[in-house]
């Protein structure tokens, strides 16, 4: 499996895998999530979005978001931050998102920070496991809702 930073050709793709492995899991509140999640060329022109790649087809994809980066939420000043983690149903089990998880946590440590912070959809159970088998411990005083029925969960991690 190759780790990379996306190509511009990549782009559409991409925004096809987030959208088939986020839209099993939101409930009608995040609707228009789905245009976010597919909008990969706003969020790697804004943050650094990376993929992994199988047999030359892009199976994984996940927005790691730098310091000053509009797509951080609640990262502080010393930890990293990543989103929109996603991988092809048809991949899933291939230990992509394990892999670009631990890429982001790389680009943290070589940005200064001491841990990794994100949010995940509640419904996100499979991604929790994951995050769980990689050393992250919920931090419920950082849950958070964007708005009336989207209740995201806060995990974090300390190097």
């Amino acid at each position: 499996m190759e780790l990379r930073r996306i190509r511009p050709d990549e782009h559409e793709v991409a925004g096809d895998v987030c959208v088939a492995a986020y839209d099993p899991l939101l409930t009608g509140a995040e609707d228009d999530y789905r245009d976010r999640l597919h909008d990969v060329a706003t969020r790697d022109a804004q943050a650094e979005v990376w993929v992994a790649v199988l047999e030359d087809r892009v199976v994984g994809v996940v927005t790691y978001c730098p310091p000053g980066s509009p797509w951080r939420e609640i990262g502080r000043d010393d930890e990293g931050e990543f989103r929109m983690l996603a991988v092809d149903p048809a991949a899933q089990g291939t230990g992509a998102g394990t892999a670009l998880a631990r890429l982001c946590e790389e680009r943290a440590r070589k940005h200064g920070a001491t841990g990794m912070a994100l949010s995940s959809l509640a419904t996100m159970a499979a991604a929790h496991r994951i995050y769980g088998r990689l050393g992250y411990e919920r931090d419920p005083g950082r849950d958070w809702s964007p708005r009336p029925g989207v209740d995201l969960l806060a995990f974090r991690k300390t190097f």
